[in-house]
């Protein structure tokens, strides 16, 4: 039997699925009972083994591809699972260009898996690229390879049109989008050693299983295996993609040794420039990026807004806490003539926010800033740190809800902060201007004052006055920087001598 109608003819039969599950059902293996507590026991076995990277040497038609030849290799559309009705489709990644690890895939249906098959007939290679003149590569190319991840489709903006809604793929990284906006930053499973002393740790989701979703399913249910020379881990995702895409994540971590620097629930995402400064960039655009904000609720119910910046060294930020009630990096600008970038759509860029599950202790909120020439690195990282290292050994469990949306909904009638511009002084070099919006809902002006403390240097030339087009009040302030290298500024609105507004906090360096 040909290769190819050997997949279809077994996916066809086992799924219900245009490819449909015959392919799984021919193989002489029956499937095995799966749950979630399989990737547990798995996960707790290997972290018990030495480390054994899933890098593979790619081999034609995968190897050695530039970026233009990776982007031409395209999932068939008529080999895409899950077309007989189910709420999801879903795509197979290819290997090659910077994905190199071997990726397993499983199909899991009536609590039943059974493997995915690799192979290139998933696949169309464009003739300009590859010279295969029916796009098909020749048979026993690459068999022992493995996808590099796995890409799903849902009706998120208008019925019957499968919009990309979740991608998984790259070490342990994976993006949404929700309803109006488009992929931006992404999230991983785990970061280890970001931006320290020593070289950043990649775990690697090495394996997936897919539940078959049901007829007009909702939400999508899968499960990954992440292993890396320091943990192995157990991950189970509930997806719900909608006005905002809701991700459940379940996570149990089998630290391989003592981890001091591990980031639970990691966002990564790009700030090249924006009003706060423009320094040495010329560019037509007044901003480019894919985030703008730090946003946190500390356990004490305090919310904070942090700005993010392009700095000119590596820059740590750690917000101590003890059980914290949600984080995120957030894109809160949506006017597009902020950005001005009939190309990129920054203004329709996602906010991702994490709210834990259960208490996770005390810790920090940690924010990590590189400095970047361009767009087209993500210079910022941001996740939760433990206070207590994850020792070898142990089992650690960290349940959490990932939001990707447009900005989180507020619950609490406070002011919140719209805009952050700074400039030097055109009367003291030494002296610079900030200058602070917000946006003040259904509070009275007049009843607004600002509070501003900082951490060196000295403040002065304080103000406060509304704008037009709105209930919004700019705060204004000089800072004179003097010798100090840089400092911490603090800033909010009060209304009878009570909080009006979340808290502004920002760092600036001389």
């Amino acid at each position: 039997m040909h290769r190819r109608t050997l997949l279809q003819s077994a996916l066809a039969g086992v799924f219900g699925s245009q490819i449909p599950l015959s392919a799984l059902k021919a193989q002489e293996t029956p499937g095995e009972a799966f749950s979630f507590q399989t990737v547990i026991d798995r996960a707790r076995n290997l972290s018990r083994e030495p480390f054994a990277s899933p890098a593979i040497t790619l081999t034609e038609p995968f190897a050695d591809l530039k970026y233009d030849q990776f982007r031409a290799i395209r999932f068939r559309d008529e080999e895409r699972l899950f077309t007989a009705g189910q709420g999801f489709q879903m795509d197979l990644m290819p290997p090659g260009f910077y994905y190199r690890d071997k990726i397993d895939v499983n199909l899991v249906s009536g609590g039943m898996t059974r493997p995915l098959p690799f192979s290139t007939d998933f696949f169309h290679f464009h003739p300009r690229y590859f010279d295969y003149p029916d796009g098909r590569a020749p048979e026993g190319l690459a068999t022992d390879h493995g996808f590099s991840g796995i890409r799903f489709r849902h009706p998120i903006n208008r019925p019957g049109v499968w919009d990309e809604a979740m991608v998984f793929q790259g070490a342990s990284y994976f993006r949404a989008v929700a309803r109006d906006t488009l992929y931006g930053l992404s999230a991983r499973g785990l970061a280890i050693g970001t931006a320290g002393p020593e070289p950043e740790e990649f775990p690697v989701f090495t394996d997936f299983w897919v539940e078959e979703p049901e007829p007009g399913a909702r939400s999508m249910r899968l499960y990954a295996l992440l292993d890396s020379a320091s943990v192995a881990g157990a991950y189970a995702f509930t997806a719900t993609p909608g006005v905002q895409t809701v991700m459940d994540i379940e996570s149990v971590l089998f630290p391989r040794t003592d981890i001091a620097t591990a980031g639970i629930a990691p966002l990564t995402s790009m700030y090249f420039f924006g009003p706060e400064r423009r320094k040495d960039v010329d560019d037509f655009r007044d901003a480019v990026h894919d985030s703008d904000g730090l946003r946190i609720v500390n356990g004490g119910g305090e919310r904070i807004w942090r700005p993010l910046r392009n700095p000119g060294t590596v820059e740590v930020s750690a917000f101590t806490d003890d059980n914290p009630a949600s984080f995120g990096l957030i894109q809160r600008n949506r006017d597009f003539h902020h950005y001005e970038d009939a190309e990129a759509h920054y203004e329709q860029r996602p906010s991702a926010w994490v709210e834990p599950s259960e208490p996770w202790g005390r810790g920090a909120v940690m924010l990590f800033e590189l400095p970047t020439a361009n767009e087209f690195a993500d210079n910022i990282v941001a996740f939760w740190r433990p206070e207590e290292p994850l020792l070898a050994g142990s089992e650690r469990r960290f349940d959490y809800r990932l939001v990707w949306g447009q900005t989180p909904d507020e619950e609490l009638p406070l002011a919140r902060v719209i805009s952050t511009r700074g400039g030097v002084s055109i009367l003291d070099e030494a002296e610079r201007i900030f200058v602070v919006d917000f946006d003040l809902g259904m509070i009275n002006f007049t009843t607004v004052a600002p509070r501003i403390r900082t951490t060196a240097g000295e403040l002065g030339g304080t103000s406060i006055v509304p704008l037009p087009g709105g209930n919004i009040a700019r705060v204004g302030f000089h800072l004179k920087t003097g010798d100090a290298p840089g400092g911490e500024l603090r800033l909010t609105l009060t209304s009878d001598e009570e909080p009006a507004s979340e808290v502004w906090l920002y760092r600036w360096t001389a």
